[in-house]
């Protein structure tokens, strides 16, 4: 048995986001799994999601970046056990997740798309063991206005405290792609040619402009930045 984890708090996200990634993920894993979201409002969700509510954590405030996910490494996290992924309610999932239950390593993450010399990931997807790497936790409520001083987000915490233990992995590049770098052609071809699914992708993930709900209707916030509408993202999310 595996676990699939998911977060939802405030109003950004309705309870169709959870449920969406449900059943993508209820015909991408084959393999017996749970299916698990942190919420401070489980209604209108799916029946086959368990709700939990979201744990305990000392909310920095300010501008939020995703602090609140380090809060995944508690210990326990529930009655979880094993194997654990954790993902972004607005991805979209376009082929088999099986495979990441089984790629090697003690914690993988993404690959920051724009500046791979840097350790940084991507918190969009990652997988860890429930209950393992509670320091990250520990140490985020003892020292937090420090290292938000030191870090922009939740996602450079993680990944350099665990770079720093030697325990941080990475994806194969081709199974989480970002659609705005992998999938949309750069610009000016960007104009003429629509949206496509890399070979080898798995996930899509959406970060910032466009999300799924644009990429499908098109959008457009400047001459670099035009996407077709792209049926594919609807045929997938959901």
């Amino acid at each position: 048995m595996v676990n699939v984890i998911c977060m939802r708090w405030g109003t950004k996200f309705g309870p169709e986001y959870p449920n969406r990634l449900h059943a993508m993920v209820a015909r991408h894993l084959k393999r017996p799994h749970r299916f698990i979201c942190m919420t401070d409002d489980a209604g209108g969700m799916s029946p086959g999601i368990e709700a939990r509510p979201l744990p305990d954590f000392d909310d920095p405030g300010g501008p939020e970046r995703g602090w609140r996910k380090i809060s995944t490494f508690r210990r326990p996290l529930f009655d979880l056990v094993g194997p654990t992924l954790f993902l972004d309610l607005d991805i979209v999932i376009v082929d088999s997740i099986d495979p990441l239950f089984d790629h090697p390593g003690e914690f993988l993450i993404i690959k920051d798309w724009v500046r791979p010399w840097r350790p940084t990931g991507n918190s969009s997807v990652y997988r860890f063991e429930a209950g393992a790497h509670p320091e990250l936790l520990d140490r985020f409520q003892r020292e937090a206005a420090q290292i938000r001083n030191e870090v922009r987000n939740e996602q450079e915490y993680i990944s350099r405290e665990l770079h720093n233990a030697g325990k941080l992995g990475y994806w194969p590049a081709d199974w989480c792609v970002s659609f705005k770098y992998r999938c949309m052609a750069k610009f000016p071809m960007n104009r003429w040619v629509k949206p496509s699914i890399p070979a080898g992708a798995k996930i899509v993930v959406f970060h910032g402009h466009p999300t799924p709900r644009e990429a499908i209707e098109g959008h457009t916030t400047k001459i670099t930045r035009h996407v077709h509408p792209t049926p594919w993202v609807a045929e997938h999310w959901g």
